[in-house]
């Protein structure tokens, strides 16, 4: 593949550093998990922390999303107000000081779920939404492995029973396959435990006479290999654009940019004195997520010998090997981030691109939204 996302009059009148979209690339990659959900019989419920973006939400719902996963309350009061009708929030909530109002505003405008953990969590929803109208349903969320929030799997039916007496709804369970980042060799037995935990979750509701109609799994690294009985529901966030992380995660090749649809067009500013080159995208815009598995903070493409080793605000240090190429100072180069997310709430807006042109430019709707 071509290592350049835009022709170079279109490369030329960027200001840097900035992120692009590859429409056409975020198109297919928003079809294929729609495709391989609908032929599992799974929803798909994506998470939209990854793109922070009606425009992106919009297209999923599009394309066979049932509605979307978010992270916070501002989340969902951004894409509520945008015309998405069902939102779960895939965090233990706990609805108390402002979030209650806020809450019981939300749940007027969607249908709404949210997730718990503890009686304390329950019990305050309970509270925000005694004398209100309809309460938001309840999915127990569980620990499959990745050490996170959550119950233990076998927990969960005493936690549902608890909701229930204080006056909730619960639907049914969910978990998120962290573990499966830990390394390409996880993958697989991540997305084993995602689905082992999640039924001995449901049969525990059961065991107490609630039948979940909701069994949730979410990781992108896993979606496609936990979308089995019992799951009913994924919920992969970061397929939409892809990232160096979900590369290596997926043996794609060091120097291809695969299925990527967001990278960060950033200009090279010096060769510093001591070799390598530096860029004017730093921690400010690549943040500052780094794995063992993906040497530095992102995926110069053309360069597959130049490492990104350091990165302040505003610099990117790049070191090289003696002999390798790097490219000329004022020679824009496209980045592939670690990790997509954080840096599409570092930006106000995405480029869009197709075809090698700019063809829009989209707000981040629900950037800085993280309460």
């Amino acid at each position: 593949m071509t290592t350049a996302w835009l022709e170079n009059e279109a490369t030329a009148a960027l200001d840097t550093p900035i992120v692009v979209v590859d429409l056409d690339r975020m198109d297919a990659n928003i079809e294929r998990m729609a495709a391989l959900m609908g032929d599992r019989g799974v929803a798909l419920r994506p998470h939209a922390k990854t793109h922070k973006s009606l425009r992106v939400g919009r297209r999923q719902i599009a394309a066979g999303a049932v509605g979307l996963t978010v992270a916070t309350i501002g989340e969902a009061e951004v894409f509520a107000a945008g015309g998405i009708e069902d939102l779960f929030i895939a965090y233990p909530v706990i609805a108390a000081g402002p979030k209650a109002e806020r809450l019981r505003r939300l749940a007027e405008r969607c249908r709404l779920s949210v997730g718990a953990d503890s009686i304390e969590g329950v019990t305050a929803l309970a509270s925000a939404f005694r004398g209100a109208g309809a309460a938001p349903a309840v999915l127990v969320e569980i620990d499959s492995g990745g050490r996170r929030s959550g119950v233990l799997p076998d927990a969960a039916g005493g936690l549902a029973v608890r909701a229930i007496d204080a006056g909730l709804r619960v639907t049914g369970v969910f978990t998120h396959a962290g573990q499966a980042y830990r390394g390409p060799e996880r993958r697989s037995g991540a997305a084993d435990q995602e689905v082992e935990g999640l039924a001995m979750a449901a049969d525990s509701l059961r065991a107490l006479g609630i039948e979940p109609t909701v069994i949730s799994a979410g990781s992108t690294p896993t979606a496609s290999l936990s979308a089995r009985p019992p799951v009913t529901e994924e919920r992969p966030g970061t397929y939409v654009f892809g990232d160096r992380q979900q590369l290596v995660l997926a043996g794609d090749p060091a120097d291809d940019a695969g299925t990527v649809a967001l990278v960060v067009a950033a200009t090279v500013v010096s060769h510093g004195a001591r070799g390598g080159f530096l860029v004017d995208s730093g921690a400010k815009i690549l943040g500052k997520d780094t794995a063992p598995y993906a040497p530095g903070h992102g995926l110069v493409l053309g360069y597959p010998d130049a490492v990104l080793s350091r990165v302040n605000d505003h610099h990117g240090i790049a070191e090289v090997p003696d002999g390798a190429p790097r490219p000329e100072i004022g020679e824009v180069v496209w980045i592939v981030p670690n990790h997509v997310c954080p840096v599409v709430n570092l930006v106000d807006e995405l480029v869009v691109a197709q075809g090698g042109r700019i063809v829009d430019r989209w707000p981040v709707d629900a950037r800085g939204r993280n309460t």
